[in-house]
Protein backbone atom coordinates (compact mmCIF):
# COMPACT_ATOMS: atom_id res chain seq x y z
CA UNK A 1 0.00 0.00 0.00
CA UNK A 2 1.37 3.45 -1.01
CA UNK A 3 0.34 6.41 1.35
CA UNK A 4 -0.16 9.52 -0.52
CA UNK A 5 1.26 12.80 -0.19
CA UNK A 6 0.84 16.26 -1.36
CA UNK A 7 4.96 16.92 -1.83
CA UNK A 8 7.75 14.66 -1.97
CA UNK A 9 7.90 10.78 -1.80
CA UNK A 10 5.21 8.54 -0.75
CA UNK A 11 5.12 6.29 1.95
CA UNK A 12 5.12 2.77 1.41
CA UNK A 13 3.56 0.31 3.75
CA UNK A 14 3.51 -3.29 3.17
CA UNK A 15 3.17 -6.24 5.02
CA UNK A 16 6.27 -8.54 5.62
CA UNK A 17 6.71 -11.75 7.15
CA UNK A 18 7.16 -10.78 11.09
CA UNK A 19 4.25 -7.71 10.92
CA UNK A 20 3.62 -4.65 8.62
CA UNK A 21 6.14 -2.58 7.42
CA UNK A 22 6.47 0.96 6.57
CA UNK A 23 9.08 3.62 4.61
CA UNK A 24 8.38 6.96 5.44
CA UNK A 25 10.12 9.57 3.71
CA UNK A 26 12.14 12.23 5.91
CA UNK A 27 10.88 15.51 5.19
CA UNK A 28 14.17 17.55 6.10
CA UNK A 29 16.57 15.14 3.90
CA UNK A 30 15.32 14.45 0.13
CA UNK A 31 16.93 11.37 0.01
CA UNK A 32 16.20 10.31 3.61
CA UNK A 33 13.65 7.13 4.81
CA UNK A 34 12.77 5.53 8.13
CA UNK A 35 11.73 2.13 8.38
CA UNK A 36 9.31 1.27 11.20
CA UNK A 37 7.66 -2.59 11.88
CA UNK A 38 4.65 -2.26 13.65
CA UNK A 39 5.26 1.27 13.98
CA UNK A 40 8.26 0.90 16.00
CA UNK A 41 10.88 2.67 14.31
CA UNK A 42 13.93 0.54 13.45
CA UNK A 43 16.57 2.29 11.06
CA UNK A 44 17.10 5.36 8.85
CA UNK A 45 18.87 5.65 5.28
CA UNK A 46 19.80 8.75 4.12
CA UNK A 47 20.60 6.87 -0.12
CA UNK A 48 22.65 10.69 -0.51
CA UNK A 49 24.87 10.35 1.99
CA UNK A 50 25.37 6.68 4.01
CA UNK A 51 27.63 7.93 6.54
CA UNK A 52 24.66 10.11 7.83
CA UNK A 53 23.07 8.54 11.10
CA UNK A 54 20.01 9.60 12.42
CA UNK A 55 19.65 7.44 15.41
CA UNK A 56 22.35 7.79 18.36
CA UNK A 57 22.49 4.54 19.28
CA UNK A 58 23.65 3.57 15.47
CA UNK A 59 26.24 6.54 16.10
CA UNK A 60 27.51 4.88 19.03
CA UNK A 61 27.81 1.02 16.96
CA UNK A 62 29.61 3.57 13.52
CA UNK A 63 31.92 4.75 16.28
CA UNK A 64 33.02 0.89 16.65
CA UNK A 65 33.52 0.80 12.80
CA UNK A 66 35.99 3.84 13.03
CA UNK A 67 37.92 2.51 16.08
CA UNK A 68 38.07 -1.19 14.71
CA UNK A 69 41.11 -0.38 12.28
CA UNK A 70 42.82 2.33 10.48
CA UNK A 71 41.23 4.93 8.76
CA UNK A 72 39.67 3.75 5.72
CA UNK A 73 41.37 0.03 5.97
CA UNK A 74 38.40 -2.29 4.76
CA UNK A 75 36.86 -4.91 7.44
CA UNK A 76 35.41 -8.11 7.68
CA UNK A 77 31.70 -7.45 9.25
CA UNK A 78 29.01 -9.94 10.56
CA UNK A 79 25.61 -7.70 11.02
CA UNK A 80 23.53 -9.84 13.23
CA UNK A 81 19.90 -7.84 12.52
CA UNK A 82 19.63 -5.75 9.64
CA UNK A 83 16.67 -3.44 8.97
CA UNK A 84 17.34 -1.02 6.38
CA UNK A 85 21.11 -2.20 6.31
CA UNK A 86 21.72 1.69 7.61
CA UNK A 87 25.40 0.04 9.39
CA UNK A 88 26.21 -1.69 6.55
CA UNK A 89 25.76 1.48 3.98
CA UNK A 90 27.94 3.48 6.20
CA UNK A 91 30.43 0.57 6.46
CA UNK A 92 30.64 0.21 2.70
CA UNK A 93 31.29 3.87 2.43
CA UNK A 94 33.52 4.79 4.96
CA UNK A 95 35.68 1.56 4.48
CA UNK A 96 35.67 0.50 0.35
CA UNK A 97 37.02 -3.23 -0.02
CA UNK A 98 34.91 -4.33 3.01
CA UNK A 99 33.52 -7.53 3.22
CA UNK A 100 30.24 -7.39 4.93
CA UNK A 101 27.76 -10.67 5.78
CA UNK A 102 23.98 -9.52 7.09
CA UNK A 103 22.01 -11.99 9.33
CA UNK A 104 18.33 -10.74 8.91
CA UNK A 105 14.90 -12.84 9.43
CA UNK A 106 12.61 -11.39 7.74
CA UNK A 107 12.84 -12.08 3.99
CA UNK A 108 10.26 -9.92 2.99
CA UNK A 109 11.56 -6.89 4.68
CA UNK A 110 14.88 -7.51 3.07
CA UNK A 111 13.17 -7.77 -0.26
CA UNK A 112 11.43 -4.35 0.35
CA UNK A 113 13.96 -2.37 1.58
CA UNK A 114 16.53 -4.00 -1.33
CA UNK A 115 13.51 -3.00 -3.64
CA UNK A 116 13.15 1.05 -2.42
CA UNK A 117 16.13 2.02 -1.03
CA UNK A 118 18.96 0.09 -3.43
CA UNK A 119 22.62 -1.04 -1.89
CA UNK A 120 25.48 0.61 -2.99
CA UNK A 121 27.13 -0.85 -6.40
CA UNK A 122 30.44 -2.18 -5.87
CA UNK A 123 30.25 -3.25 -2.17
CA UNK A 124 30.66 -6.67 -1.66
CA UNK A 125 27.31 -7.02 0.81
CA UNK A 126 25.27 -9.92 1.39
CA UNK A 127 21.88 -10.76 3.30
CA UNK A 128 20.75 -14.01 4.70
CA UNK A 129 17.47 -15.14 5.88
CA UNK A 130 18.26 -16.95 9.12
CA UNK A 131 17.83 -16.67 12.65
CA UNK A 132 20.70 -15.07 14.32
CA UNK A 133 22.13 -17.67 16.33
CA UNK A 134 21.46 -20.63 14.33
CA UNK A 135 23.76 -18.37 11.86
CA UNK A 136 26.28 -17.43 14.20
CA UNK A 137 26.33 -21.26 15.22
CA UNK A 138 27.02 -22.31 11.60
CA UNK A 139 29.92 -20.32 11.04
CA UNK A 140 33.30 -21.18 10.83
CA UNK A 141 36.01 -19.71 13.72
CA UNK A 142 37.98 -16.63 13.09
CA UNK A 143 36.21 -15.18 9.99
CA UNK A 144 35.36 -11.69 11.08
CA UNK A 145 37.42 -8.68 12.21
CA UNK A 146 33.85 -6.90 13.39
CA UNK A 147 30.42 -8.70 15.01
CA UNK A 148 27.59 -6.27 15.36
CA UNK A 149 24.58 -7.58 17.15
CA UNK A 150 21.57 -5.14 16.97
CA UNK A 151 18.59 -8.42 16.49
CA UNK A 152 14.89 -7.32 17.87
CA UNK A 153 11.51 -8.86 17.86
CA UNK A 154 9.61 -6.02 18.17
CA UNK A 155 11.31 -3.95 20.46
CA UNK A 156 12.80 -6.68 22.57
CA UNK A 157 16.21 -8.49 22.58
CA UNK A 158 15.92 -11.91 22.31
CA UNK A 159 16.95 -14.36 24.79
CA UNK A 160 18.65 -17.03 22.41
CA UNK A 161 21.07 -14.14 22.11
CA UNK A 162 21.57 -12.96 25.24
CA UNK A 163 23.72 -15.87 26.74
CA UNK A 164 27.10 -16.45 27.87
CA UNK A 165 26.80 -19.83 25.12
CA UNK A 166 25.92 -17.66 22.26
CA UNK A 167 28.79 -14.71 23.14
CA UNK A 168 31.18 -17.96 23.17
CA UNK A 169 29.89 -18.44 19.60
CA UNK A 170 30.43 -14.83 18.59
CA UNK A 171 34.28 -15.34 20.03
CA UNK A 172 34.99 -18.02 18.38
CA UNK A 173 34.15 -16.56 14.81
CA UNK A 174 36.13 -13.35 15.58
CA UNK A 175 39.71 -13.15 14.61
CA UNK A 176 42.11 -12.86 17.22
CA UNK A 177 41.86 -8.89 17.13
CA UNK A 178 38.11 -9.03 16.60
CA UNK A 179 35.77 -6.94 18.00
CA UNK A 180 31.78 -7.59 19.10
CA UNK A 181 29.40 -4.96 19.42
CA UNK A 182 25.67 -4.58 20.92
CA UNK A 183 22.88 -3.06 20.78
CA UNK A 184 20.37 -3.39 24.11
CA UNK A 185 17.90 -1.36 24.51
CA UNK A 186 16.75 -1.24 28.27
CA UNK A 187 14.61 0.50 31.23
CA UNK A 188 15.76 1.92 34.40
CA UNK A 189 17.47 0.64 36.79
CA UNK A 190 19.31 -1.28 33.41
CA UNK A 191 19.34 -4.45 35.38
CA UNK A 192 19.40 -6.56 31.87
CA UNK A 193 22.21 -4.30 30.49
CA UNK A 194 24.17 -4.94 33.60
CA UNK A 195 23.88 -8.57 32.88
CA UNK A 196 24.79 -8.35 29.59
CA UNK A 197 27.63 -6.80 30.91
CA UNK A 198 28.57 -9.45 32.89
CA UNK A 199 27.81 -11.85 29.92
CA UNK A 200 30.17 -10.64 27.66
CA UNK A 201 32.60 -10.32 30.86
CA UNK A 202 32.60 -14.09 31.25
CA UNK A 203 33.78 -14.48 27.70
CA UNK A 204 36.11 -11.59 26.51
CA UNK A 205 38.80 -9.99 28.72
CA UNK A 206 38.41 -7.01 27.63
CA UNK A 207 34.47 -5.07 27.67
CA UNK A 208 33.11 -1.30 27.43
CA UNK A 209 30.21 -0.05 28.08
CA UNK A 210 28.92 3.15 26.55
CA UNK A 211 25.27 5.23 26.94
CA UNK A 212 23.75 8.70 27.47
CA UNK A 213 24.21 9.72 30.87
CA UNK A 214 20.86 10.02 31.90
CA UNK A 215 19.86 6.53 30.66
CA UNK A 216 23.16 4.94 32.83
CA UNK A 217 22.22 7.25 35.96
CA UNK A 218 18.30 5.72 35.52
CA UNK A 219 16.30 8.33 34.30
CA UNK A 220 15.09 6.80 31.10
CA UNK A 221 14.62 3.94 28.79
CA UNK A 222 17.29 3.95 26.08
CA UNK A 223 20.32 2.22 24.28
CA UNK A 224 23.74 0.74 26.01
CA UNK A 225 26.13 -0.10 23.70
CA UNK A 226 28.29 -2.81 24.65
CA UNK A 227 31.81 -3.42 23.43
CA UNK A 228 33.81 -6.32 23.74
CA UNK A 229 37.14 -7.39 22.33
CA UNK A 230 39.09 -11.05 22.26
CA UNK A 231 42.50 -9.54 22.78
CA UNK A 232 43.27 -8.34 26.36
CA UNK A 233 43.76 -4.25 26.14
CA UNK A 234 41.90 -4.99 23.33
CA UNK A 235 39.32 -2.21 23.28
CA UNK A 236 40.15 1.12 21.42
CA UNK A 237 39.07 3.07 24.56
CA UNK A 238 40.11 6.57 24.35
CA UNK A 239 38.74 6.37 20.63
CA UNK A 240 35.72 5.15 21.85
CA UNK A 241 35.25 8.06 24.73
CA UNK A 242 36.03 10.91 22.39
CA UNK A 243 33.46 10.18 19.78
CA UNK A 244 30.68 9.23 23.06
CA UNK A 245 31.49 12.72 24.03
CA UNK A 246 31.47 14.72 20.78
CA UNK A 247 28.17 13.09 19.71
CA UNK A 248 25.21 15.82 19.63
CA UNK A 249 23.46 13.50 22.48
CA UNK A 250 27.13 13.17 24.65
CA UNK A 251 27.69 9.56 26.00
CA UNK A 252 29.81 8.18 28.49
CA UNK A 253 32.35 5.16 28.62
CA UNK A 254 33.11 2.65 31.66
CA UNK A 255 35.38 0.45 31.21
CA UNK A 256 37.68 -0.93 34.39
CA UNK A 257 36.57 0.19 37.58
CA UNK A 258 33.49 2.28 36.46
CA UNK A 259 32.26 -1.23 34.76
CA UNK A 260 33.04 -3.19 37.69
CA UNK A 261 30.31 -0.47 39.61
CA UNK A 262 28.50 -0.99 36.91
CA UNK A 263 27.67 -4.68 36.82
CA UNK A 264 27.53 -4.48 41.14
CA UNK A 265 27.12 -7.78 41.52
CA UNK A 266 25.00 -8.96 38.37
CA UNK A 267 25.68 -12.36 36.75
CA UNK A 268 26.11 -13.85 33.59
CA UNK A 269 22.63 -14.91 31.68
CA UNK A 270 22.97 -18.46 30.32
CA UNK A 271 20.66 -20.55 28.12
CA UNK A 272 19.27 -22.43 31.19
CA UNK A 273 18.23 -18.77 32.56
CA UNK A 274 17.93 -16.29 29.50
CA UNK A 275 15.08 -13.82 29.35
CA UNK A 276 14.31 -11.20 26.13
CA UNK A 277 15.26 -8.03 27.28
CA UNK A 278 12.59 -5.82 29.14
CA UNK A 279 9.45 -4.15 27.11
CA UNK A 280 9.68 -0.38 26.27
CA UNK A 281 7.22 1.87 28.29
CA UNK A 282 3.41 1.83 26.29
CA UNK A 283 3.44 4.12 24.01
CA UNK A 284 7.20 5.16 23.86
CA UNK A 285 8.16 3.55 20.38
CA UNK A 286 4.58 4.29 18.15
Amino acid sequence: MVKTSRRGPASIIEPVDLGTAALVPDRDRPDGWTLLVDGVAQSHVDLADPTYLEFEYMRKLASVVDAAAPSGAPLRVLHLGGGALSLPRYVAATRPGSRQRVVERDAALTALVRRVLPLPRGADLRVRTADARAAVEGTRAGVFDLVVADVYRGAQMPRTVSSTEFVGHVARILRPDGLYAVNVADLPPLAFSRIQAATLRAVFPDVCVVAEAGTLRGRRYGNVILVAALRPGGLPVDRLSDAARRDAFPARLLHGADLDRFISGAQPMTDEAAQDSPKPPPGLLT
